[in-house]
């Protein structure tokens, strides 16, 4: 890559590479302050290159996240997180290769090509999501696992949303967002036990920050997709 290229690049993705660089200022100093592993903080440095592809919708992301899927398992069995440990490495790592490789096929630009949800399928959705929840939380209730509504809301809906960026539907960030809201509160009320889980505090926060973005660009990118059909 050229030089004139790189400097266009980083133009471009100003905002993305600012925001990147002091997330990940702020996450090495709390890694330092509360003496986080460096195991355990791995998987965040290689997340926060997939936020910047996700806000971007790009294609690229779900095969980045599918390799540091397995890595999070690992972290959340440390956590006795077993719902968040089983979801990653047996449903988000294999389901996302598959989407990269689904993506891939459809391709639009650094994207893909976007469709909409009928109303029908969001009512089944929702009624699937709330059986499967309310039957984890009965089903961990029984183990000596962690914070089990929050363990297994954040781990249901992420099923979901991986279902839907399988899919293309646009839907998938409403569903990636209350996701990432429902993890930050996660994270808040395991810091009183565990101190250096701000680590993964500061990286919620950044990844919201990238749902949002995320948000607004497959909009965007649906809205082209429909008006050069239509053309």
């Amino acid at each position: 890559m050229k030089l004139k290229e790189i400097k266009r690049l980083i133009s471009e993705n100003k905002f993305s590479f600012i925001l990147i660089s002091v997330t990940m200022v702020i996450l090495t100093v709390a890694t330092v302050v509360f003496k986080q592993s460096v195991f355990r903080v791995f998987p965040l440095y290689i997340s926060l290159v997939i936020g910047m592809l996700q806000a971007k919708a790009n294609r690229y992301a779900p095969l980045l996240g599918g390799i540091n899927s397995v890595f999070y398992a690992l972290i959340y069995f440390y956590y006795k997180l077993y719902a968040s440990a089983a979801y990653a490495i047996l449903f988000s790592c294999p389901v996302q290769l598959i989407t990269f490789i689904r993506w891939q096929r459809n391709a639009y630009e650094s994207s893909t090509v976007f469709k909409k949800m009928s109303p029908r399928l969001i009512i089944a959705v929702a009624a699937a999501f709330t059986v499967s929840w309310v039957g984890m939380m009965l089903l961990l209730g029984k183990t000596d696992s962690g914070y089990v509504l929050l363990d297994t809301f954040t781990t249901v809906l992420g099923v979901v949303t991986t279902f839907l960026t399988l899919f293309a539907f646009r839907e998938y960030t409403v569903t990636m967002l209350v996701g990432v809201t429902a993890s930050i509160a996660l994270y808040i009320m395991m810091i009183f036990d565990t101190p250096e889980q701000v680590t993964y505090l500061i990286y919620g926060v950044y990844t919201f920050i990238c749902c949002v973005r995320g948000y607004i660009n497959v909009r965007r990118l649906y809205r082209r997709q429909c008006e050069e059909k239509t053309a």
